[in-house]
C-alpha cells in the first residue's frame, strides 16, 4: 500500500517551511505527487453607504494582495521541493477551510500545519483542522512543531475499539509499514477482557500487512494525560487516532482525546474520521 497524491495546506500568512519538510518527506517515500494548496478570503470592510465605493476598492485590493501572495507561495512550494516529486499547484480566493475540503477530493492524504490547535483563530486566512478531519472523509496529518524527525520514525497507534479508530488504523497503514517502531496503546478507566481481545486484534492486523507492532495498556480516569505521557515515554514523533466529533449548529463538538490531541501542537498527528 501507498500514498498515490498528497496535498499539502500552505496558510497564506504563516511560513511554510514546516509543513512542507514534512509533506515534501512524506512525497518522496512513495514517490508520490505533491499538490500544493493554498486558500484565503478577505474581509469585506464595514462601512455606511458614503464609504461603499472606498470600501469596495479596499476589499479588491486586499483580493489582488492575495493572488500576488499566492503566486509568491507556489514559487516558495517548487523551490523547496527542487522536482524531488512530481507536483501540482492549486489555490483559492474562498474560505480555507471549506475550499480544502473540496480540494481534498483529488488527494489520498492530507497534511496541514495548525498552530493554534483544535480551531483556527482566523477562518478567513487558515484552515480549521477539526474541521477538517472530520469533513474530508480523508486522512489527516497535522504538522506539530518538533519537526527534528522524519514522520513516523517512532508511532503510536491510540487504540479505542470505534469505527474512527479502525479508519485511521487502516488508512495508516503505509506509514506505519514505514516505521521503526510502533506501538498499539489503549488507555482507559477500566481495561477489560474485551480491551485487551480488542488491541490484540488489531496488532494480528498490522501483522498480516508486514507491520511489527506491539501493545501496551495503561489503567487511568485521565485517558488524554495518559495517552500523553505514553507518547513521550516512547519517544513518538507520530500519533494516530479516530477523530470523534459531531456537528452543533454553526460549529463542531469534539471528542475529549481528539481535542487533546489537536491541541498537542509540538507532535504530529494522523487521524482519520
Amino acid at each position: 500500500m501507498s500514498y498515490k497524491s498528497i496535498l499539502v495546506n500552505l496558510d497564506i500568512d504563516g511560513p511554510i517551511a514546516p509543513v512542507m519538510k514534512a509533506a515534501s518527506e512524506l512525497a518522496q517515500r512513495w514517490n508520490t505527487k505533491l499538490i500544493g494548496f493554498c486558500a484565503a478570503d478577505v474581509y469585506l470592510p464595514i462601512t455606511g453607504p458614503e464609504g461603499a465605493t472606498l470600501a469596495g476598492e479596499v476589499w479588491q485590493q486586499m483580493r489582488d494582495d492575495d493572488e500576488r501572495r499566492f503566486k509568491e507561495l507556489r514559487k516558495e512550494f517548487e523551490a523547496l521541493v527542487a522536482g524531488a516529486v512530481s507536483t501540482e499547484w492549486r489555490d483559492a480566493q474562498e474560505r480555507p477551510t471549506y475550499a480544502l475540503v473540496q480540494a481534498s477530493r483529488n488527494a489520498d492524504l492530507v497534511v496541514m500545519h495548525a498552530s493554534d490547535g483544535a480551531a483556527t483563530k482566523d477562518t478567513a486566512r487558515r484552515s480549521d483542522p477539526g474541521s477538517v478531519v472530520l469533513q474530508t472523509g480523508r486522512p489527516l496529518v497535522v504538522v506539530g512543531t518538533d519537526t527534528a524527525h522524519r514522520v513516523g520514525r517512532k508511532i503510536v497507534v491510540a487504540w479505542k475499539d470505534t469505527k474512527e479508530a479502525r479508519r485511521a488504523v487502516f488508512d495508516a497503514v503505509p506509514l506505519l509499514q514505514a516505521a521503526d517502531d510502533v506501538v498499539v496503546a489503549t488507555v482507559a478507566s477500566t481495561i477489560d477482557q474485551w480491551a485487551r481481545e480488542s488491541i490484540v486484534d488489531v496488532v494480528a492486523f498490522l501483522a498480516r500487512h508486514g507491520v511489527a507492532a506491539r501493545s501496551e495498556t495503561i489503567e487511568s480516569y485521565r485517558e488524554s494525560d495518559g495517552l500523553i505521557e505514553l507518547i513521550d515515554r516512547h519517544d513518538a514523533d507520530l500519533v494516530v487516532s479516530g477523530a470523534y466529533g459531531h456537528s452543533r449548529l454553526r460549529e463542531w463538538a469534539f471528542g475529549g482525546m481528539t481535542r487533546s490531541l489537536l491541541d498537542e501542537i509540538r507532535l504530529h498527528r494522523f487521524m482519520s474520521s
